[in-house]
């Protein structure tokens, strides 16, 4: 079984000023610009990658711009390792393949803290920028087209963002550090948040009483297959479906009125989710509201985080053919508009601070 997600261009954006170093010389000059979602304004590209140099490989230390990870993803249950190996660039795309083999490997257990081997069966792919390069606000425009088939389920693509002092699938960078986004001093939260806006010196080079945290936003995740999401839930999404989400701490706290949305269902009046907007075949993703992260040491060390999310209606389209991914992000303002090149979701962040 081979199922491969082919990426195409992809674009940073930013205003007002283009350094050229970030940006692929076979980047068309007409598409060294774009438009702003919110208002019109043009920006200016400051990063792109073509991918039209045939075989590149993105083993540690082989590419400046990304890093296809070798190791074990234990988050979210998953089921794939991954390998270096299988991630290169063909036909002018950088084709990240799934593979139904066997892959054993050292592990750790998290009671124990013995190793053993362990064995997973299926292997695949991710790619990072993490601490290559740092997107602090504009526009971003992937084109990618999904893998597999869209009424089969099994894959789980994305094509994500998570804050630089936090690593996908390493979790001890991200434990009290995601998705942090909390710049004011409370003493009831100091103890849930590593970088602090209540900590003088929170660590070496950082500047004091400022709060970081590493939110997370996701562009897609997309969900093959066939049918209803939840059987007799209240939502005109089925299968195949993508979801868009925003991830932030401090969440809502349940014991706190009005509290929060049940999974699965609509939010009742107050319950922070309103007047947001959704695009063409979009609506309120609402089996996902964020969650809560229980941390060693009981309830003062654990946190909610909350999570605003879309879910877009899907056909075969997304999986034939590459289409275009967009995400804007207007920095203190809050404002976070995301779309595909046919449709659009809209969500008004206004409660986010600084991701550091």
């Amino acid at each position: 079984m081979r199922c491969s997600l082919a990426t195409g261009a992809v674009l940073l954006t930013w205003t007002p000023v283009a350094f050229a170093s970030w940006v692929d010389p076979d980047t068309p000059v007409n598409n060294r610009t774009t438009l702003s979602l919110v208002d019109g304004r043009r920006f200016d590209l400051v990063f792109s990658d073509e991918f039209n140099v045939e075989g590149r490989t993105f083993n540690d230390g082989h590419d400046p711009r990304w890093t296809a990870l070798h190791k074990n993803d234990y988050t979210n249950t998953a089921l794939q390792f991954y390998d270096k190996g299988n991630v290169v660039t063909a036909g002018g795309c950088m084709n990240i393949t799934t593979t139904a083999e066997d892959t054993t490997f050292l592990a750790q257990s998290d009671k124990t803290l013995k190793y053993h081997l362990k064995t997973k069966h299926f292997k695949s792919a991710m790619v990072q920028t993490w601490n290559k390069f740092c997107f602090t606000g504009g526009i971003i425009e992937v084109r990618a087209k999904l893998p597999g088939r869209a009424y089969t389920g099994g894959l789980w693509p994305a094509i994500w963002l998570m804050g630089n002092l936090a690593r996908a699938t390493y979790v001890g960078s991200s434990n009290w550090i995601w998705p942090w986004s909390f710049e004011k001093c409370d003493r009831d939260l100091q103890p849930k948040q590593l970088v602090s806006a209540c900590s003088p010196h929170p660590h070496y080079g950082f500047e004091g009483y400022v709060g970081r945290g590493a939110p997370e936003m996701d562009i897609l995740e997309a969900m093959p297959g066939y049918g209803e999401v939840q059987q007799y839930a209240p939502t005109p999404i089925r299968k195949p479906y993508f979801s868009t989400s925003f991830q932030l701490a401090p969440g809502v706290d349940d014991l706190i009125p009005p509290g929060r949305p049940s999974g699965g269902g609509p939010p009742a009046p107050g319950q922070w989710y309103e007047d947001l907007e959704y695009g063409r075949n979009s609506s309120q993703n609402i089996f996902f509201y964020g969650s809560f992260n229980e941390k060693p040491g009981g309830e003062k060390f654990s946190y909610f985080a909350d999570a605003i999310s879309g879910n877009t209606q899907l056909d075969e389209e997304l999986w034939r053919h590459h289409h275009t991914f967009k995400l804007e992000w207007a920095m203190k303002g809050g404002k976070q508009e995301t779309g595909t090149d046919a449709d659009d979701f809209q969500d008004d962040a206004s409660g986010g601070g600084s991701g550091g």
